[in-house]
């Protein structure tokens, strides 16, 4: 496979273009299936080219952990329910992490072994041994860090959103003070191996980078998490394109850059959303909701209005608009199927129906946005927050279906909420809103919600399928 090896960069230069065409695939729903066979074709030019031009691969060993991986990738695949899509998108992010360690690992012991050559003979085929070492440990200072709080902290994120008894939120006046510390003892780990090639500040500093990564997202709060994800899908790819210059692999280096800035964008995007910097969210701990909620629980009973699915299918079928507003509760019941039933039925009588969707809805970036597509909801129908929050107004009746956060009003009008000046989904100024949810509790956030204690609301409690399904057999039993 001369061939190959020759033309081993072009080969590379293709997969890089076809990345950037993934991106922009990826960047809007009808174009996503294309930017996924994009991003297919250029990981199988990758991988195939990277394995021709590897000197003396093992091969047995190449082929047996990509086809074990295949497996457990593709029935995981099939079996994963999209209410536990979150965690594990947060799992593979945590592999990625754990392979750059891996990497850089093997690429220190190497490097170790090739000291043990002589100097001279390098020298005299026109390499400096030493300013070639200089520039490898900064690439694995760099990648093995990154790499290890990547892992431990999507480990982390995984516990927590899969809802883990071991993966404990933790809080107190000690925890940014032992942050600092770890951070700078790992740093200061990593300069010395890096000045002097010493491994034990190498271990030391792997090993506190580890410890860093679970306690820094530790504190961060449940209603933060969507923005925890993408942060660390941003970190993932720089750990990727580190150990890209490790190997000296063109591609990694573009490829982990990619997935490094499009994840640093998102979460700016999504930290946009909600009104608040990256640093108050991963430090801040401002959306913790544990005190909060108890604080809440401590309140007076407040009251509500509830009603029947029959009440819901009635409204609806007599609006001349509608809008649906989905959130977790949503994927929990796995209702998007019957949603999409209902929106058809409602358009079948003349009703216009659109989606509504907050950048932060769900518990990972562009969650209910997966959610709609599976059920095949039309791309046109479905509304960003800036294009759909002048027109709740002017809309007849809301459907919120397990959102919580995302529509709370004291985001607009109470100060004293933790999210305060978060920019939400403006449903309270709709003629009628319908809310089901399963019961009263606060949201993820641990935030009780002022509107579900509006005049104009309605509390439908249930499974959200269920209680979908119920409302399309009301509106198909009205006559209509």
């Amino acid at each position: 496979m001369d061939f190959i090896r020759d033309y081993a960069d072009w080969f590379y230069l293709i997969g890089a273009v076809l990345f950037i065409l993934t991106l922009r695939g990826l960047s809007g729903p009808k174009t996503a299936i294309a930017g996924n066979r994009y991003g297919m074709i250029a990981m199988a030019i990758a991988v195939l080219t990277t394995f021709f031009v590897a000197e003396n691969p093992v091969v047995w060993m190449i082929v047996g952990a990509m086809v074990l991986g295949a497996i457990i990738g593709i029935a995981r695949a099939r079996t994963v329910p999209m209410t536990q899509m979150p965690e594990t998108v947060a799992l593979m992010h945590s592999l990625v992490g754990l392979a750059a360690v891996l990497i850089a690992v093997a690429a220190i012991i190497h490097n170790n072994e090739l000291a043990k050559l002589d100097v001279g003979l390098l020298q005299e085929n026109g390499v400096n041994f030493h300013e070639m070492g200089k520039v490898h440990l900064f690439e694995l200072f760099v990648g093995c860090f990154v790499g290890a709080i990547t892992f431990t902290a999507s480990v982390f994120a995984y516990g927590k959103l899969a809802a883990k008894k071991w993966a404990k939120t933790i809080s107190g006046t000690w925890v940014k003070p032992v942050q600092a510390l770890i951070f700078i003892a790992m740093f200061a780990a990593g300069i010395h191996f890096f000045l002097t090639g010493n491994m034990t500040s190498f271990w030391a500093m792997t090993g506190l980078a580890l410890v860093f990564g679970w306690v820094w997202i530790a504190p961060v709060g449940g209603g933060d998490m969507p923005v925890v994800v993408s942060l660390l899908n941003s970190f993932s790819g720089w750990a990727a394109a580190g150990i890209g210059f490790t190997l000296e692999n063109n591609m990694l280096i573009v490829a982990g850059s990619l997935v490094g800035s499009s994840g640093a964008i998102l979460s700016y995007i999504m930290c946009k959303a909600m009104n608040r910097s990256i640093i108050n969210v991963l430090f801040g701990g401002a959306m913790g909701g544990t005190a909060v909620a108890v604080e809440a629980g401590d309140k007076a009973p407040r009251n509500h209005r509830s009603g029947s699915a029959d009440d819901a299918g009635f409204l609806m079928s007599n609006a001349d608009s509608v809008v649906i507003v989905p959130g977790y509760g949503m994927a929990q019941g796995r209702a998007q199927n019957a949603v999409k039933e209902l929106a058809n039925l409602l358009k079948e009588q003349g009703v216009t129906v659109r989606f509504a969707i907050h950048p932060v809805a769900g518990r990972m970036p562009g969650h209910m946005n997966v959610l709609l597509a599976e059920a095949d909801v039309p791309y046109e129908d479905i509304l960003e927050m800036d294009e759909i929050n002048s027109d709740f107004p002017a809309t007849d009746v809301v459907l919120v279906i397990g959102a919580n956060d995302v529509v709370n009003p004291a985001a607009k009008d109470d100060p004293s909420s933790p999210i305060y000046g978060m920019p939400i989904l403006e449903a309270h100024k709709a003629r009628t809103i319908m809310v089901i949810k399963r019961s009263m509790a606060t949201g993820y956030a641990g935030l009780d919600n002022d509107l579900f204690y509006n005049d104009k609301t309605m509390m439908i409690f249930g499974d959200a399928k269920k209680v979908v399904e119920d409302m399309t057999k009301a509106i198909n039993g009205n006559g209509h």
